[in-house]
């Protein structure tokens, strides 16, 4: 079973910069997109922006312009960069691989918005 590994989260101040990274753990070839989400404490979890397989990406309208979705398919790994961070950003990120009929969901990594 795939799973991800999320990494790259912190504390960054106001309109600073972050890189997310995800890598499969397991066999990638199942993966028909990859998405990341977050949610913040006392809310649901919200897609922020999708891959697919095929490379189309989708955003939330409250991050386009500021976030990118990219994936190296050489190293079974998708990337979120971050860019105008606001505190409004602050939340877990999850990633989350589409599979047939379900999401395969990773352990989450922190990010932190505040001066």
């Amino acid at each position: 079973q795939v799973q991800p590994v999320e990494s790259g989260g912190g504390l960054v101040q106001p309109g600073g910069s972050l890189r997310l990274t995800c890598a499969a753990s397991g066999d990638s070839r199942s993966i028909i997109s990859t998405g990341w989400y977050r949610q913040a404490p006392g809310k649901r979890r919200d897609v922020v922006a999708i891959i697919s397989s095929g490379g189309i990406t989708n955003y939330a309208d409250d991050v386009k312009g500021r976030f990118t979705i990219s994936r190296d398919n050489a190293k079974n790994t998708v990337y979120l960069q971050m860019n105008s961070l606001k505190p409004e950003d602050t939340a877990v990120y999850y990633c989350g691989f589409g599979l047939s009929g379900r999401v395969s969901w990773g352990q989450g990594t922190q990010v932190t918005v505040s001066s």
